[in-house]
């Protein structure tokens, strides 16, 4: 039984406790409604004995009647009317004159046992045909002697009649009443429980592959509506871990065919000249010294490369930096001087933003902020004409420390902007392999700026060139 109920729906296992709920509550109500009635028909019934049962006793006190049964009389025609002696053997009795042919089981009592039911009325069968009777005994006294007692009895037809009406409407009352509760309970279990089907059929589509579906939104007052915000957020947050999971594997696979491309060149390079070497197409010293110098570049360049990599990984990976007191002032006028000293043509200074370079201190590493700045100067000597002005910016710009790399060059076209911190990206075809580098410079500068809680962006220099700003949190005081 417990296994066949565990298989029903809910929906019908709710409804049906609610209809054996009102079912059991109903029956109870009747049953109590039964019971009061009854209890209200049978006293109207003793009153009447009551009143009955003083004028009978007077009646055969004086002396009691002969053997025998007789219908006249002046008792009320529903009564029934014996009289016993002390022994209990009937003496005489009235049979009731109403429509009934049935008489009452009056039991034989003795005249102790009338004094023992102190005048308390009692409820007897029917000694020949069906209903039952109301009896009051009374002793007859005469003087100080008992000298016999006589029952007084009225039908319980009506009665039990009425009582049976009303169970009949009762029941009839009972069942609509459940019937139409089971469709009402039925039909409103269907509509409250309408948002755990809407989260079935949308655990289906997610599990079909739809992930922007969502459950709708209810009343976050019910456990259902709390229920379905919750899974929600959940599923916001199911798709979004999807979502980044397929752009980093994304992300993966382009790196990777990007790596092996970069790679292959150089490998491709020291490969031809080691075969034209080892085939003896190399006659000639200068041609040797050539294909020496350019096996040591791709390797050089291929050595980079790799350590570039190298570098990004480790990134990646989000290994613990140095944290020290870094002053960003000192390490911009160090790179002012490595600059005048690589390009003694190109005019650089520092400047100071916000109005003065100091309290431009942050918490970070040493090592990799000045790797930034040299990648981005690198960047401004690599990609725009000799001679080209270069500023390095360096100050506070309210609760954060700046620093900024301006040039004077051709500038960026802002569509290739939001995409130059891509790894292997090259905002055009004439930064080549040769001449621009792999693509990783800029890439590294995100990298470490991001590993400092820092964001780095690109605008346009004011009257043309390109400004590149790295913004950091200061030293906390």
């Amino acid at each position: 039984m417990t296994a066949v109920w565990g298989r029903l729906p809910l929906r019908t296992q709710l409804t049906a406790v609610f209809a054996l709920l009102l079912l059991v509550g109903l029956g109870l109500t009747g049953v109590a409604a039964q019971g009061l009635l009854r209890q209200s028909l049978v006293s109207q019934v003793d009153a009447q004995l009551e009143t009955a049962a003083p004028a009978l006793v007077e009646e055969f006190t004086s002396g009691l009647p002969s053997r025998g049964t007789s219908t006249d009389g002046t008792q009320p025609s529903d009564y029934h009317v014996r009289v016993a002696g002390t022994d209990g053997v009937t003496l005489k009795q009235w049979a009731a004159t109403s429509s009934t042919a049935a008489i009452p089981s009056i039991p034989r009592l003795t005249a102790e046992e009338v004094l023992a039911l102190d005048g308390e009325a009692y409820t007897v069968a029917s000694a020949a045909g069906p209903g039952r009777w109301r009896v009051l005994s009374r002793a007859l006294v005469s003087g100080d002697t008992v000298v016999g007692s006589v029952s007084v009895a009225l039908p319980l037809t009506a009665a039990d009649a009425t009582l049976a009406r009303m169970q009949a409407a009762l029941t009839a009352i009972g069942v609509g009443v459940v019937s139409l509760g089971a469709v009402a309970g039925w039909w409103g279990v269907r509509r409250a429980l309408r948002p755990l089907r809407e989260i079935e059929d949308t655990a289906q589509a997610i599990a079909a592959g739809d992930l922007a579906r969502r459950v709708p939104d209810g009343p976050t007052s019910t456990e259902v509506g709390r229920l379905a915000a919750a899974l929600n957020v959940m599923l916001t947050q199911i798709e979004q871990a999807f979502t980044d999971r397929t752009a980093s594997e994304e992300r993966m696979r382009r790196f990777v065919a990007d790596a092996s491309h970069e790679l292959r060149t150089p490998l491709a390079t020291i490969r031809g000249y080691g075969e034209l070497y080892r085939m003896g197409a190399l006659r000639e010293q200068a041609e040797v010294e050539t294909t020496l110098r350019r096996i040591e570049d791709s390797a050089t360049r291929m050595g980079v490369l790799v350590n570039d990599l190298l570098q990004l990984a480790r990134l990646d990976e989000k290994r613990p930096l140095r944290h020290e007191e870094v002053d960003l002032a000192v390490l911009a006028g160090d790179a002012v001087a490595d600059l005048h000293a690589l390009d003694p043509t190109r005019p650089a200074r520092l400047e100071p933003v916000g109005g003065s370079v100091a309290g431009a201190v942050v918490l970070g590493d040493d090592g990799r902020l000045r790797q930034v700045l040299a990648n981005l100067v690198g960047n401004v000597v690599q990609h725009t004409p000799p001679g080209t002005p270069v500023e390095l910016g360096v100050g506070r710009d309210g609760d954060r420390v700046v620093l900024e790399v301006r040039d004077h060059g051709p500038g960026i076209d802002p569509a290739h902007a939001s995409r130059v911190f891509e790894r292997f990206y090259r905002v055009d075809a004439s930064r080549g392999r040769e001449t621009g580098g792999a693509g990783l410079g800029m890439a590294i500068v995100a990298a470490i700026v991001a590993a400092h809680e820092g964001t780095v962006d690109i605008t346009q220099t004011p009257g043309g060139g390109t400004t590149v700003r790295v913004s950091l949190p200061p030293v906390a005081v």
